[in-house]
């Protein structure tokens, strides 16, 4: 049982309870910060990091967004986007553990620009949060909705990737043409 009382300050408590609940990123989990910088972008809203001092590379999902699969309507187009923001440059990472997929899960950003926000505001992903279904970039993807920037500019709705997998499936073995 938790104490509410002396030794133990109010904001302690809140904290306590928010991370039981699974309200603070990564659940329970502690977040890190650590730098390093982008060697391969899989999609929109998936890299491949080498982290300073480190060897092995580091397969990070993107927090808070949700880009096109690769072989969807804007896919390719969303990849290109990353590209341009990240790949070959330095990073910082604040790392909030692992998805259910064991990738590492957190927010990315080059000269503190968070490239989350950058990819919803130009319209190349969709603002996420698997708990709520409303993530922190809601307001910049209204804006790109309104704006018809990206993946918003077409006359019909595109297809998030959660409906599109589930009709087509995954990318995977697919042939891009």
């Amino acid at each position: 049982m938790i104490a509410w009382g002396k030794g133990l300050g109010v904001g302690w408590g809140w904290a306590c309870c928010l991370a039981l609940l699974g309200v603070l990123p990564g659940g329970a989990q502690a977040s890190e910060a650590w730098s390093g910088w982008v060697s391969w972008v899989m999609d929109g809203d998936t890299v491949l990091l080498l982290r300073e001092g480190h060897h092995e590379p580091v397969k990070l999902r993107i927090e808070g967004i949700d880009a096109p699969e690769t072989c969807q309507p804007g896919g390719a187009e969303a990849r290109d986007a990353m590209i341009g923001l990240a790949l070959r440059k330095q990073v910082q990472v604040m790392d909030h553990g692992q998805d259910t997929y064991g990738r590492q899960i957190g927010r990315l950003s080059v000269d503190g620009k968070d490239l989350g926000a950058e990819m919803v505001r130009q319209g190349m992903a969709w603002a996420y949060n698997f708990r709520t279904g409303k993530g922190p970039y809601a307001g910049l993807q209204r804006q790109a909705q309104k704006q018809k920037r990206g993946l918003f500019a077409a006359g019909d709705a595109p297809m998030s990737p959660p409906v599109f997998r589930k009709f087509h499936g995954t990318c995977h073995g697919l042939e891009l043409t």
